[in-house]
């Protein structure tokens, strides 16, 4: 069957295929990644021995609680008719293998079933990580929910920057180490702009749709040209500030200096180009699919860094 065929929702794929297509499997290096970041910071920095069975819970529950976000966010954004054109790598409802009504519950389940998994780490490690949990569960739900969703009132980049960057590194290391710290929240800055990078370039190609259906997103706010710009500065950014946390860590006397093994992180810069070149060629590029993918291929790069940033992390620690 080919691409035309699929996208004009003319056959309906297995049970498996249909909910892989739906929770977007693609997009949870996302959520992951900082669990990931912020767990080998607490070890490498924090010099606590990892608790294996606290780390394994706390990437299963970021997981799922973002998987249902993500299911969510599908439903809210087929009823308002924001969802109306079928994605490459997306769009479990609007392509009609699943329901709205299934997708909700399934999103519900979610939600509750990582919420419970959080409620138990909190019992172990205290309240502070349940005072984390809490204010990005309550994030994850008023995205797209709500009088004053975040997502359809310019916050979702916000949002998106706090609870799947900010929050899932500073969390993670509350899990291991028992207190927060300013460490992980400075450090995963760089990973949360790609984050949100990924997102703009979905709202980037959204804007006529979100315009027409009153939807503000910062994309639509800046319109198509400005948004350029705003992508580039959310894929280069990451690289720039790698470099300023290195030289100001040292140049101000901080206790933690960013290690120069982080460096490592510009061997990224080559696949940030060419994302940026897809970007630019969006009107004139003989693969328009290249645009219409942006988001996933975004997703990419973000996992790239982030094993990136991992692999800094290590280096620092060996030497």
């Amino acid at each position: 069957m080919n691409m035309k065929e699929k996208i004009n929702n003319q056959y309906t794929p297995s049970g498996i295929k249909k909910w892989w297509v739906a929770i977007r499997p693609f997009a949870l290096p996302a959520s992951v990644m900082p669990v990931l970041f912020g767990s080998v910071l607490a070890v490498t920095v924090g010099g606590i021995a990892l608790n294996w069975s606290l780390f394994i819970s706390a990437m299963i529950a970021m997981a799922i609680l973002h998987t249902g976000s993500n299911l969510l966010n599908d439903v809210y954004d087929f009823k308002k008719g924001v969802d109306q054109h079928v994605n490459p790598v997306s769009g479990g409802v609007v392509r009609g293998w699943i329901t709205a009504r299934e997708a909700r519950f399934a999103g519900i389940i979610c939600l509750f079933c990582g919420s419970l998994l959080g409620l138990l780490i909190a019992a172990q490690v205290g309240y502070v990580i349940l005072i984390i949990g809490i204010v990005g569960v309550t994030i994850g739900v008023i995205y797209t929910w709500g009088p004053i969703p975040l997502k359809f009132n310019g916050l979702g980049d916000l949002a998106v920057f706090l609870n799947f960057g900010i929050l899932g590194s500073l969390g993670a290391w509350t899990v291991q180490t028992g207190s927060p710290s300013w460490t992980p929240v400075i450090w995963a800055i760089p990973m949360s702009l790609l984050v949100v990078g990924i997102l703009h370039s979905n709202n980037w190609r959204d804007i006529s749709t979100d315009v027409t259906s009153g939807i503000r997103t910062i994309a639509s706010v800046l319109g198509d040209r400005l948004s350029e710009g705003y992508y580039s500065f959310l894929i280069m950014g990451p690289f720039v500030v790698i470099f300023s946390l290195i030289l100001i860590t040292r140049l101000t006397g901080f206790t933690q200096q960013m290690p120069y093994t982080f460096l490592i992180t510009f061997l990224a810069i080559p696949a940030a180009f060419k994302l940026i070149k897809k970007g630019k060629h969006r009107f004139i590029s003989d693969q328009p699919l290249n645009f219409m993918a942006l988001d996933g291929a975004t997703a990419q790069l973000n996992l790239l860094f982030g094993v990136l940033c991992i692999i800094a992390l290590g280096i620092d620690k060996l030497i």
